[in-house]
């Protein structure tokens, strides 16, 4: 019998409307202890800044926050926003982390900014210079974690040594080709920017170079999924989806909203040029009801060729974002 494709979720700690952070950060717990016990590979959080509606902040705090609640899942980052910190610093938080929670740890690296250029600049003044500098920083973070570096004059503790694999994050051709050059395994934002997911994954797999981290090429798409009884359901759910896309295109800040009753008469009511961009975001999303999601997503895991799925279900009510995650884990258990 074959096996199932590892699955694992992206939670972005979306603060949904009337309610707050502390609320979001209880709900993102509930979350992950769900997804612990049914199976899931990962749950990751992503870096965000000078966002309200966003509870994910200090994302390497959530992390071990995180990891304490739960039991075997493996929690990290996707991703931790390398730019704006010293590798070292990183190393050693988490190489904490390693330590305190053996072999569940990951460290997912991107390069984009996380919020817009004025709050980059006000974390660090020479942010552009340093996202020029990513692959010489990853690299510099590798060799903090290496037993190789006990010589160094200047050590990471207590990382040294420390199992944290090194994911590679991107959306775009840039992060293919340093994810295969360096010989790591690489993830792909499909969830918001699916355009040239398949290019980059054939160019990373043509291109992987295998190294002391890995030996062949290792792949995870994450791409928006929501799930329900029936596809009307989970359309109606996808509403807020949309909204949160559209208000991402319109710059308007706003928690998440809740569903309407129709997703074609959402989308009627947008721009022209709205609608183009909303669309282009949410093309790597998969809604609907199991019986739907099973051959949909059954489809994608073929053409794709991902060694692993990840999911982000931005819904509105947390029971329902609940019930998603246990159908959408009974649909990839089948397909």
């Amino acid at each position: 019998m074959k096996t199932p494709i590892p699955i694992s979720i992206l939670e972005l700690a979306i603060i949904t409307q009337d309610s707050n952070a502390s609320e979001t950060m209880q709900k993102t717990k509930e979350l992950a202890q769900l997804a612990d016990n049914l199976g899931y590979k990962r749950f990751w959080l992503a870096e965000h800044h000078n966002m309200a509606h966003v509870a994910s902040t200090a994302t390497v705090v959530l992390i071990g926050y995180i990891a304490s609640q739960t039991q075997r899942i493996r929690v990290g980052s996707g991703g931790i926003m390398l730019p704006h910190h010293s590798p070292l610093i990183i190393a050693e938080q988490f190489g904490t982390l390693g330590l305190l929670y053996p072999n569940r740890i990951d460290l997912g690296l991107g390069r984009a900014p996380g919020t817009d250029s004025l709050t980059a600049q006000a974390i660090r003044t020479d942010f552009f210079e340093e996202s020029q500098r990513f692959p010489k920083n990853v690299k510099a973070l590798q060799d903090y974690f290496s037993e190789g570096n006990a010589t160094a004059k200047v050590r990471a503790f207590p990382a040294e040594g420390t199992n944290v694999p090194i994911w590679i994050l991107g959306s775009s051709m840039d992060s293919a080709t340093l994810a295969a050059a360096y010989g790591l395994p690489y993830a792909f934002a499909g969830h918001f920017a699916p355009r040239q997911m398949i290019q980059a994954f054939e160019f990373y797999r043509e291109n992987f170079k295998p190294s002391v981290y890995l030996d062949q090429p290792k792949t995870m798409a994450c791409v928006n999924v929501i799930a329900a009884d029936t596809d009307r359901e989970a359309e109606v759910l996808s509403t807020s989806l949309y909204q949160m896309f559209l208000n991402l295109v319109q710059n308007n800040r706003k928690p998440l909203q809740p569903p309407v009753a129709s997703l074609t008469n959402l989308m009627n009511d947008m721009s022209e040029e709205a609608r183009f961009h909303v669309n282009q975001m949410t093309a790597g999303s998969f809604i609907g009801s199991k019986e739907t999601l099973t051959k949909e997503l059954k489809d994608f895991i073929k053409h794709s060729k991902v060694d692993e799925l990840m999911i982000t279900s931005p819904i509105f009510n947390h029971q329902d974002k609940l019930k998603s995650l246990q159908i959408v884990k009974e649909v990839v258990d089948l397909v």
